[in-house]
């Protein structure tokens, strides 16, 4: 399989490389720091609490598998949240950013039902939460053709996810994948969202679209605020880790998935990696493992690591029964009700067609905004 070189050094001037070096963005489009995208955070957060209603939500996943426990700890009981709490929200299952970086599709639609009913079953609430998939929503994808003129090549690869995603994939780069942050923009601008909870890892996504909405309402909307510049929620929560030790992640194969029965979740983690030291004591820098399986069990239990920690005292053994039950038992409800849902295709189906029909409603009065501003309302 080729690999593309073109993030190295060119001997040309006209190298992707030169391009980047040379066209450097302005002040005004200058990435936040990671402080004041946190100071940020915490001013959303605020908001959010004195009225929730005044809020909208994009978030979503790529329905490349099954959602796993690192999913469900990390962002589907925060969506949840906000969705209870007043937040109009939008859920997005980003089908077409499957080929993003792989050759074939893959059994994508039974991926796609098994991301609802995981959604579902965590609480989302589809008559509160608007689920929706790209494909399903032409005006979405069509606002790529002016996002693409606000942005430049060296901006795109800058972006540290489409360098992760193509050392990950040993691919050639796809013009897919070097337009992965615009199309994200989209999902998020379409809908006029300003609440992206997202990690830390994913703030240079969110900055391309803050700068993207900016260029928009100067060069077309003669400085008003067509689109708004949406704000991260940041999600402070450890990293869950893996079986393995290393990220969880389902191209890895470490994860513990959220349709999996209670055996294989038993079998899962007692192979997960320790360490050498019998006593257990949540130190995440010194014993990563050990503090990663006392998070996974004091997010299902609503106890400390600290305290789960003095509680199993010592033993390996000890450690990953507690978090076998911990797990097993917070999942159970969810698991019941996902099996119910994955055994009615035709009630899936109907709630995806609701959502895609809201979805495109929102999405086709943007996009008629969007031709106004640009004199192309004929």
């Amino acid at each position: 399989m080729t690999t593309q070189p073109a993030l190295s050094p060119s001997p040309t001037p006209s190298g992707v490389d030169a391009l980047a070096s040379t066209d450097s963005p302005s002040s005004t489009d200058a990435p936040l720091s990671t402080d004041a995208a946190a100071a940020r955070s915490r001013e959303l957060a605020a908001s959010i609490a004195q009225d929730p209603t005044r809020h909208r939500m994009l978030t979503g996943d790529r329905p490349t598998g099954d959602l796993h426990i690192g999913h469900y700890l990390s962002s589907l009981r925060s969506r949840v949240a906000l969705q209870d709490a007043g937040v109009d929200s939008f859920v997005l299952i980003a089908d077409y950013q499957v080929i993003t970086d792989r050759d074939s599709v893959g059994r994508l639609q039974d991926h796609t039902f098994s991301l609802l009913a995981d959604y579902l079953a965590a609480g989302v609430d589809p008559r509160r939460s608007t689920i929706f998939t790209h494909s399903a929503v032409p005006a979405l994808n069509q606002l790529m053709l002016p996002f693409l003129s606000l942005v430049t090549q060296a901006e795109l690869l800058r972006n540290p996810t489409v360098k992760d995603e193509l050392a990950a994939s040993r691919r050639p780069l796809s013009g897919l994948l070097l337009t992965y942050p615009v199309h994200q923009a989209a999902d998020i601008l379409f809908c006029q969202a300003d609440v992206v909870p997202v990690g830390r890892d994913q703030l240079p996504h969110l900055e391309q679209t803050r700068v993207i909405a900016r260029r928009f309402n100067a060069r077309y909307a003669d400085g008003a605020a067509l689109f708004p510049e949406p704000s991260a929620l940041l999600n402070d929560q450890q990293l869950i880790l893996g079986t393995d030790g290393r990220k969880m992640s389902k191209t890895r194969g470490n994860v513990i998935r959220l349709a999996a029965t209670e055996y294989e979740t038993a079998a899962l983690l007692r192979k997960a990696r320790t360490d050498s030291e019998s006593t257990i004591t949540y130190e995440p820098e010194r014993r990563p493992e050990v503090a990663n399986l006392l998070t996974i069990a004091a997010g299902f239990t609503g106890e400390t690591p600290e305290a789960l920690a003095a509680a199993v005292g010592s033993g390996g053994g000890a450690l990953k029964a507690l978090v076998i039950e911990a797990v097993n038992e917070g999942l159970r409800a969810h698991r019941e009700r996902r099996r119910e849902l994955v055994a009615d295709r035709a009630q899936l189906v109907e709630i995806l067609h609701e959502g895609n029909a809201r979805a495109n409603a929102v999405a086709e009065a943007t996009l008629a905004e969007v031709r106004r501003a640009m004199s192309m309302d004929y």
